[in-house]
């Protein structure tokens, strides 16, 4: 049901990423509530993805999905 949700809310910033020719993809949710994703496209190389993970993604997706506790890269 979490993974769920996360799937979900990762849709929501997916079309933010594919502008710019990025994208995300979901790869496993630990019990811990950290959430591993794969950066593809353009954010896979970018200089700025660590920020794009942390302040985009891992922020929305800690205020929409409590559970969450921290997103990394993989």
């Amino acid at each position: 049901m979490l993974e769920e949700q996360v799937k979900t809310a990762l849709n929501t910033v997916r079309p933010n990423l594919q502008a710019d020719g990025g994208d995300v993809e979901f790869v496993s949710m630990a019990e811990d509530g950290t959430v591993s994703v794969k950066l593809t496209g353009s954010c896979a190389g970018c200089p700025m993805s660590e920020m794009t993970l942390k302040m985009g993604i891992e922020s929305y997706l800690k205020d929409v999905i409590p559970e969450v506790t921290s997103v990394v890269k993989v």
